[in-house]
């Protein structure tokens, strides 16, 4: 099965560095999170992030249902991208690729996640129905989140 996409680019008024920092710190997700998911982190916190680094969340994605998940990040080349996978949680594959550079006015941001869900014969369906559109809504929010964190000067 061809795993589902979403891509998202956004320009923030920002220095490279400033967003490795913000965006490689796990800490932050909470503050680009929906609050009505309850993600926290339960993992310890560290240092710097690096390849091999596993993260633990628990979030409440759908229907206010808890979820756990643990990530690893495979491949980090500082500042300029690292990505994470899911190695247990409610995908059957998530993929996202964090990828910075810098342009004019700032740096831009590029999330591009591959994910697939565990039920082949039903995937197509919810996927179109619950987890595409929700999926959606959670990048807007973290778009709308970040253009008040970073403000355009």
């Amino acid at each position: 099965m061809k795993p589902h996409t979403i891509e998202r680019t956004q320009v923030l008024p920002i220095t490279l560095e400033t967003a490795w920092d913000f965006f490689s710190n796990p800490v932050n997700l909470v503050k680009i999170t929906p609050k009505k998911m309850d993600f926290r982190i339960t993992s310890p916190p560290q240092s710097d992030t690096y390849a091999g680094q596993i993260i633990t969340y628990t979030l409440r994605p759908l229907f206010r249902v808890a979820v756990s998940w643990t990530t690893e990040i495979t491949h980090v080349d500082r500042p300029n991208f690292f990505v994470d996978e899911q190695r247990f949680g409610p995908y059957r594959f998530w993929h996202h690729q964090h990828r910075f550079r810098e342009v004019e006015g700032g740096v831009e941001v590029h999330d591009l996640v591959h994910y697939l869900l565990p039920y082949d014969q039903l995937a197509g369906v919810i996927n179109t129905l619950f987890v595409a559109p929700r999926l959606r809504r959670i990048f807007d929010f973290r778009s709308a989140s970040l253009a008040k964190i970073f403000p355009k000067k």
